[in-house]
């Protein structure tokens, strides 16, 4: 079972990355979708080769003037060709030697004229490129500003845009196959399947709202009651299927808990490959939780190493027991860390009473010392709590602890039925419509009037329609395309 350690997922700053509440730009007074914007669009940092995009009707124009092209037989810029010559800074002067492309609309991604410059690495040299770039008439292109034109211009729709910063901030490989899946369409397409058959029992309201006393063909209250709830049920696996993205996105809590001296820290210094957490023989080391990212093969975990479980009167170690509390009731798995080499304590057996057994799993610690007459393992399965034995010293069981943790917490999602997953925003939207589905049901079982029915079903329509931005305010897109990075 492989455990990969991930030193640093991604960092604060990182471009073309989906990063909620790191980027605080306003979108700026006045943009225009006409303008020429120019960006650098990999991370920051040194590294082999540097890109700075521009996207506008400027493009060409922008391109000329900063790059002189090496090649004597240059007639001009053939589309979608690299094109090898100078980078020139706003005097004028050869800073690099680059690959230029110019892209004309309206087949780009952004469906607009686009061009990129291909520079060595080098923070420095892409600062400059971009300077030259606005002072040629170009002006820095805002968080998500690309993608937003993109979906402007209906090279996608809204969720196939969130896609693209999903699929750029991917963490695994899992994560990066649920983002891929949606840039192609798949929950678009179930959810504008979804909305038809909301539109045609609309449609069958209006009807028999227009023209009531008219033998016209519309649903007795049976048949639309049943259609209703299938399409909520539809709605609500779709929903569900936020948990499975959540977890390749975001990686799942798993906290390691149990009475002081139990190895903890050991343990996840022991799965980590690297001592992160610091261990001693004296009881209370850990004050505060440490938190590392680690993947058991491809699965992202969050893990987290909290205060010895004890009665304490130390200041610092209560605020530190509190907040191994607070962790307990979120974990999506708790990893109890029990001493083999001791009978089994009350703060393990409370601990099993206060965890529900699906989110527990229990490492009998100090495999490699001998266990003591009382072996807590055997209580531990007899009383229906998964339990392995482990030794942190020496790495003995981490294999089957790894894949213990795994299956337990992919046992804790709903079926993956291929069903693409939505992100937070669309879990919402998904849910709201379901809960007018809810009521459109409770209407029909009091025998309201079609017109009240209707209003239920135009109110699901308009919260579907958020998710593909067929109907979205400015504020919304505002807000979406802001948790993007400059250049993507």
């Amino acid at each position: 079972m492989s455990r990969t350690t991930i030193p640093e997922l991604l960092p604060d700053d990182a471009c073309g990355t989906d990063c909620p509440g790191r980027h605080e730009h306003a979108p700026v007074s006045g943009s225009s979708s006409e303008d020429t914007i120019a960006a650098i669009a990999t991370a920051p940092g040194s590294a082999a080769i540097g890109i700075v995009r521009l996207a506008g009707p400027g493009c060409a124009a922008i391109l000329s003037a900063v790059f002189r092209p090496l090649s004597p037989s240059f007639s001009g810029f053939s589309p979608f060709r690299l094109h090898h010559g100078e980078l020139l800074d706003v005097s004028g002067r050869p800073l690099d030697d680059v690959l230029a492309v110019f892209m004309p609309g309206p087949g780009t991604f952004c469906g607009q004229d686009m061009a990129e410059l291909h520079c060595h690495g080098s923070p420095a040299v892409l600062a400059e490129a971009l300077t030259a770039c606005c002072a040629h008439g170009a002006r820095p292109a805002e968080p998500g500003e690309f993608s937003k034109r993109a979906f402007l211009a209906g090279r996608l729709d809204l969720s196939q845009a969130e896609a693209v910063a999903e699929l750029a901030a991917a963490p695994t490989a899992d994560a990066a196959r649920l983002a891929r899946e949606k840039l192609s369409g798949a929950l678009s397409t179930a959810v504008s399947a979804l909305r038809e058959r909301l539109a045609d029992l609309r449609a069958r309201a209006c009807l028999a709202i227009d023209f009531p006393d008219e033998d016209v063909e519309c649903l007795p209250p049976g048949e639309f009651r049943a259609e209703a709830l299938a399409v909520k049920d539809e709605l609500a696996s779709l929903a569900a299927n936020f948990a499975r993205g959540r977890l390749a996105r975001e990686g799942a809590l798993a906290v390691l808990a149990g009475p002081v001296n139990a190895g903890k820290s050991s343990l996840m210094n022991a799965l980590l490959g690297r001592e992160r957490a610091i261990v001693s023989d004296a009881p209370g080391t850990t004050r505060d939780y440490l938190e590392e990212p680690l993947s058991l093969d491809g699965l992202l975990v969050r893990l987290v190493d909290t205060a010895g479980l004890r009665e304490t009167e130390d200041h610092v170690e209560l605020v530190g027991v509190r907040k191994s509390r607070e962790l307990l009731q979120r974990a999506d798995l708790v990893l109890l860390v029990v001493d083999g080499s001791r009978p089994l304590g009350a703060a393990e057996v409370a601990l099993c009473r206060e965890v529900p057994r699906e989110r527990l799993l229990a490492c009998v610690n100090k495999a490699d010392l001998s266990p003591c007459a009382d072996d807590p393992l055997p209580r531990l399965t007899e009383s229906g709590v998964l339990a392995v034995r482990v030794a942190a010293s020496t790495g003995l069981g981490l294999d089957e602890l790894s894949r213990s943790a795994r299956e337990r917490l992919l046992a804790a999602l709903p079926p993956d039925e291929g069903r693409p997953a939505p992100n937070l925003r669309q879990q919402r939207c998904l849910t709201r419509a379901a809960a007018e589905l809810d009521e459109l049901v409770r209407a029909v079982d009091q025998g309201l009037p079609y017109d009240l029915l209707g209003l239920h079903l135009e109110h699901a329509c308009d919260a579907l329609d958020e998710i593909t931005g067929r109907l979205t305010a400015e504020d919304v897109l505002n807000r979406v395309f802001a948790d993007f990075c400059i250049g993507k």
